[in-house]
């Protein structure tokens, strides 16, 4: 019997369906594909997640706006990120939709169990919101009264009554997981950023939309006139694709693993820690947060026409090639660049030339020294070559349990030169 020692979950985060999938999603999802493989090579019986998070103002806007119903708007986009997993080689378990209905009755039993902990309350709110982020700014996040994320949106302002989430109470707990667990957010300097971001105060915040303003969410309990606050239901998937509240697979495989963008740090890292609390559940096992990717240097935009389409690399180049540079070129917590000619040298010099290479001498010496068999597997002496491969192979090993393919990989090449 499988026991959850030999269980590990990893999970990326989900994005929204309202454009096609880009780079920046493919690197956090080989990442995650990555960590995925390696674990099942150590024994462990893995739960890769991933899925598309479908409710918001973004995305009932954008389904107006083509004249189609909000659901099958959704259906549309969610079949292009699933088309991923054929197309880039991924081995993910389970794919969510935050409009699945075991997914909404989780939603909501996580609502009922923080409001049971009293720390849902209604009252009156006026914000600035960014409807890109699908997050309120205050004016120390705006530049030039623009989010820095989304400058050719307007800032909208919001005046109504809401639900809100009592976030304050869990400043203390919330710098007691950070100071215990060094590692549960990496790399440090991003644990560094969200504890300064603690120590300023929480503040509460709003979790529910009036239904008549924006009808495209999952129903508060016992309140029709509202609907949950995107990121609140959204981030509950991590825990209802596992089965909670039934039962499932959660008590065997969480906590588990989180890769996320920079741009997610808080999200995941504090409001979705608090809500775990709140709901008496355990908080995740680790963070991975990764950088951004620019495409030529710059920042990708429709506009520019620099978007770099996953799968037309893949068509193009293949892709082995296509998950080699995003593991190895782009730094595995930094921003990185995605350049074509880049992309072109790394092609030719590590994979055809190096790899390539060797894979070819290595069949050919076994045609001619082993009658095309592969030999017995034999003690390898290291003190026979003056290449430290136990070092690397050790290296190796360390970086992926560091979660830094990038060390990893560049180990291997230097043991492949």
């Amino acid at each position: 019997m499988i026991q959850p020692q030999d269980c590990f979950y990893i999970t990326t985060t989900l994005p929204y369906v309202n454009s096609d999938p880009h780079i920046g999603f493919a690197l956090e999802i080989i990442q995650a594909d990555a960590i995925a493989r390696y674990q099942r090579l150590q024994g462990k019986t893995v739960i890769f997640n991933t899925g598309t998070d479908e409710h918001g103002l973004k995305i009932y806007r954008k389904a107006q706006e083509l004249g189609q119903d909000p659901k099958a708007y959704c259906d549309e986009y969610a079949a292009k990120f699933d088309a991923l997993k054929v197309a880039i080689n991924l081995s993910y378990t389970h794919f969510i939709r935050t409009t699945d209905s075991h997914h909404i009755a989780a939603a909501q039993e996580f609502w009922r169990r923080c409001m049971a902990k009293g720390d849902i309350v209604k009252k009156n709110y006026k914000i600035k919101y960014c409807v890109g982020c699908e997050l309120e700014k205050t004016e120390s996040d705006l530049v030039e009264g623009k989010c820095p994320v989304h400058p050719s949106l307007e800032m909208e302002s919001i005046d109504e009554e809401n639900y809100f989430f009592k976030f304050s109470n869990y400043q203390h707990a919330l710098l007691e997981l950070y100071d215990s667990r060094p590692d549960f957010v990496l790399p440090s300097h991003r644990l560094t950023e969200v504890k300064r971001f603690t120590e300023g105060g929480l503040e509460d915040f709003s979790i529910s939309r009036l239904k008549s303003k924006m009808p495209w969410g999952v129903p508060v309990p016992d309140d029709e006139a509202h609907v949950m606050y995107v990121w609140f239901d959204a981030l509950v998937n991590y825990i209802s694709t596992l089965g909670w509240p039934e039962g499932g697979d959660f008590e065997m495989y969480w906590p588990g693993v989180q890769i996320a963008g920079k741009d997610n740090l808080r999200q995941q890292s504090n409001m979705w820690q608090g809500m775990l609390m709140s709901a008496g559940l355990p908080p995740s096992k680790q963070i991975l947060i990764h950088g951004f990717i620019t495409s030529e240097g710059q920042k990708m935009s429709k506009s520019v026409g620099n978007v770099v389409d996953p799968f037309e690399v893949a068509r193009e180049y293949g892709v082995d090639p296509l998950r080699f540079y995003l593991l190895r070129e782009i730094p595995t917590t930094e921003d990185g660049d995605f350049n074509r000619e880049r992309f072109r040298i790394v092609y030719d010099s590590d994979l055809a030339n190096n790899l390539g290479n060797l894979v070819s001498r290595v069949l050919t010496m076994t045609e001619k020294y082993c009658e095309g068999k592969v030999p017995e597997v034999v003690q390898l002496n290291y003190g026979d070559t003056h290449l430290d491969l136990k070092g690397a192979w050790n290296g190796f090993h360390n970086g992926l349990n560091l979660l830094n393919f990038k060390i990893s990989l560049e180990l291997i090449w230097d043991a492949l030169n």
